[in-house]
């Protein structure tokens, strides 16, 4: 619910020591030696560990001496819950006696100083095979909106000898605060103690025999809800909870499938993308860098964007929650806490924009009109001081409500404040929270902005008109005539668009510029929203490529060259080092709307094909990059999730940054299926007009809904592969209404030759 908040082991971002809050100890019965079944401070010396991330779950196993050790564990689908199953296998001729210690660390809070607010107790219950041994720790306090909630550590399966367990982690602390592992647990509970839950169970592997032991992680809203989840957790078995898990990450992550001869795109594409986008920003909100909490209005809603076909119930949901977090005045919360709403109210200008972007891109993708209707209050809050960036706290919830469009309406009526050059006001940030001082004034204006504006204008004012709300349409419109015309005078800088003006007036993204000259949002955009004339796509796009594309590093800047010393200041973003984060960087939403824009110009005949879109996926993806001959050995980051920033300037150049969590994984995954493959599909057609790269011969995108299943088979035209005889032949950019297709269908798409 809120991993910032109410943590329930600690988090630690210790890049050195990487601390662990929780941890599953093996002791050799004979010997006494202890070891960890992870590795960790406590890993056995010489011994490889090998770890296994899959949907939903992660094995770790290791070899020491003649034990084979696994540890796996996932998440429960329908009690929050998570399952550690340990195995042990005896390869050697003697009788093995080990002792499994499962120790869990509470926190139950923000701070460490939360730890001293709970109480912990044992809890014992006969199951039909054997017994349930749990330590529930509850909170007492009810900070943040968590009181009596209960953590709490079991295990269960058939009596063992005696009782091993503590609530006390002093216990396993030395005079001198070194971690030791006692050879009994102090059976201690109550309150006053340094909180953990310790259970310890024997294991006897006789020579070629396995053993093992089932651990349960689970959270509860009160000790005695914590009680009755335990014992219904237990009783499910090990194997099928994993299937449970593994059977429904399938059917999410199998709606949208691709098959090309690049197995690392295939990869990323069918299972790491749309994981991470689920797993990490709308569940866990949590990652290495940060365990936020929160719940961000343009963040999370970017996330469900990529969800519209395989999960559009997940988009339904976040444009009612995110709805419910405006204010009458149609601004919206940056972003909020959970459960009780607090959060922070600003002067940003884009966020309240992702609501009737979302809106419209789930009512194209679903026909989903009713959600329109749907009630939904508005927030109360006073307004942020005089002066003031941005104000903390919990707005209450308003008499007043609105259907779901009268509050997109509402964003937009708020957003058509334009400043001397005509453009809309960019605030103290539009999308690059980095730039707050830009507009902090309240005077500065931003380009970016009027790109990101004219599309929801195009979109929203139709559905104004069916409703009779046509004054509203005229003034959007009306609006949008002035930022197109400002578009082409005052914002083309001659080559490129520039990306905003200060307070005062000064250009940021000009030629003129000594540093930040060209911005790579602002030519993406110019592209992504068809509101700018054709010949200044092309520009603009010719510019960010020859600017902004670092072809030895593989990288597509946000900007060039980094800020240090411009004055104004364009705000915190001169506080990163050069080429760091948006200062200069990769950074990959960035990134993702260039592929987007220029496998856009290609689709529509205004570039001619090439294989950059291609190459600009391998630039931001994290399996390419770390498999790299050259950059992998400076990238310094998993393969399969997606980082949000990769560093442009010596001597970090091509280090990786930020990974897990970011929004860029939901964008990638639009790139690869909306733009290599060019799949255009709304509530009643489907088109592909793909930028596929002229090395691949032949690719497959496969659509799953239900029993229906669309396999699509994309064949360049030098291709001498025969197309099957049960397919239809589609060309490319031609519609079919698939809603009225056979449940099982398959088409063929024949690309036109490349001129050279």
């Amino acid at each position: 619910l809120n991993s910032r908040l109410h943590q329930l082991t600690a988090w630690s971002n210790d890049p050195v020591a990487d601390p662990p809050a929780e941890w599953l100890l093996l002791q050799d019965g004979r010997t006494l030696q202890a070891w960890s079944a992870t590795p960790s401070a406590w890993a056995a010396p010489g011994v490889a560990y090998r770890v296994t991330h899959g949907a939903g779950f992660t094995r770790v196993s290791h070899e020491r001496g003649d034990l084979l050790v696994e540890l796996q564990w996932c998440v429960d689908l329908n009690l929050p819950v998570r399952q550690l199953r340990l195995r042990v296998h005896n390869r050697g001729g003697r009788t093995q006696t080990l002792r499994a210690v499962a120790v869990a660390e509470w926190m139950m809070g923000e701070r460490r100083a939360d730890r001293h607010t709970v109480h912990t107790t044992l809890h014992r219950q006969r199951l039909p095979e054997g017994k349930l041994t749990a330590l529930l720790c509850t909170q007492q306090e009810a900070g943040a909106g968590f009181g009596g909630s209960t953590a709490w550590l079991a295990c269960a399966g058939a009596a063992h000898e005696g009782e091993d367990w503590t609530c006390d982690r002093r216990e396993f602390l030395d005079a001198r605060g070194a971690p030791v592992l006692p050879d009994h647990l102090g059976q201690l509970q109550g309150s006053g103690l340094d909180p953990c839950a310790a259970l310890g169970v024997r294991l006897d592997l006789p020579p070629g025999a396995h053993a093992e032991q089932i651990f349960l992680l689970g959270h509860s809203p009160s000790a005695e809800a914590a009680r009755s989840d335990a014992a219904r957790a237990a009783v499910v078995p090990a194997v099928q909870r994993l299937a449970e898990v593994r059977a429904f990450w399938a059917g999410l992550l199998g709606a949208t499938q691709v098959q090309t001869p690049d197995p690392l795109f295939d990869t990323l594409v069918n299972h790491w993308l749309l994981y991470q986008a689920v797993s990490c920003r709308l569940w866990a909100k949590a990652g290495f860098y940060q365990a936020g909490g929160a719940t961000g209005f343009r963040d999370q809603l970017q996330d469900t964007l990529a969800l519209v076909w395989a999960a559009p119930g997940l988009l339904r949901t976040q444009i009612l929650r995110c709805a419910s977090r405006q204010f009458v005045q149609g601004d919206v919360q940056h972003w909020w806490h959970e459960p009780g709403g607090a959060g922070v109210r600003t002067h940003f200008s884009d966020d309240l924009l992702w609501l009737p972007h979302a809106l419209l891109h789930h009512l194209q993708a679903t026909g989903d009109t009713e959600l329109m209707n749907e009630m939904v209050p508005f927030l109360d809050s006073p307004p942020v001081p005089e002066g003031a960036e941005d104000l903390y706290g919990t707005p209450t919830v308003s008499d007043q409500q609105g259907s779901v469009y009268e509050h997109a309406a509402r964003a937009l009526d708020l957003s058509l404040r334009v400043g001397e050059h005509g453009l809309p006001l960019m605030g103290t940030g539009d999308w690059n929270d980095g730039m707050n001082r830009v507009g902090a004034a309240g005077r500065g204006e931003s380009v970016w902005l009027a790109w990101f504006l004219c599309p929801l204008v195009a979109g929203m004012a139709p559905l104004a008109r069916t409703r009779g709300d046509r004054a509203r349409a005229d003034r959007w419109e009306e609006a949008s005539r002035g930022w197109r015309a400002a578009l082409e005078s005052q914002a083309w800088d001659g080559a490129w668009y520039r990306r905003a003006f200060f307070d005062n007036g000064q250009a940021l993204g000009s030629a003129a510029n000594a540093e930040a000259r060209i911005d790579l949002i602002a030519q993406a955009w110019a592209v992504l929203s068809a509101a700018a004339p054709v010949p200044h796509q092309q520009q603009a796009m010719a510019s960010a490529r020859e600017h902004l594309a670092d072809e030895p590093n593989g990288l597509l800047r946000l900007l060039t060259p980094p800020l240090e010393h411009a004055e104004p200041s364009a705000g915190y973003i001169q506080a990163y080092p050069p080429g760091v984060r948006e200062n200069g960087g990769q950074y990959t939403h960035g990134g993702v709307w260039a592929l987007m824009a220029q496998a856009a110009l290609e689709a529509a005949g205004h570039a001619p094909h090439s294989d950059l879109p291609y190459q600009w996926f391998t630039w931001l993806s994290p399996a390419h990059r770390a498999t790299h001959a050259s950059h992998g050995k400076v990238y310094g980051l998993e393969p399969y999730a997606v980082a949000g920033d990769v560093y442009a300037e010596p001597p970090y150049a091509g280090r990786g940054g930020w990974s897990w969590y970011t929004g860029a994984a939901s964008w990638l995954h639009r790139a690869a299926v909306e733009s290599v493959f060019g799949l255009k599909m709304d509530a009643q057609t489907l088109s592909l007009q793909p930028a596929l790269p002229a090395h691949w011969p032949r690719a497959e995108i496969t659509l799953r809904r239900g029993e229906r299943s669309l396999q699509i088979l994309l064949l360049q035209a030098a291709s001498e592969e025969a197309v099957p005889t049960d397919a239809a032949l589609l060309q490319p950019g031609e519609q079919v209404a698939w809603p009225q297709l056979p449940l099982r269908s398959r088409f063929v798409v024949r690309l036109p030759a490349r001129a050279p």
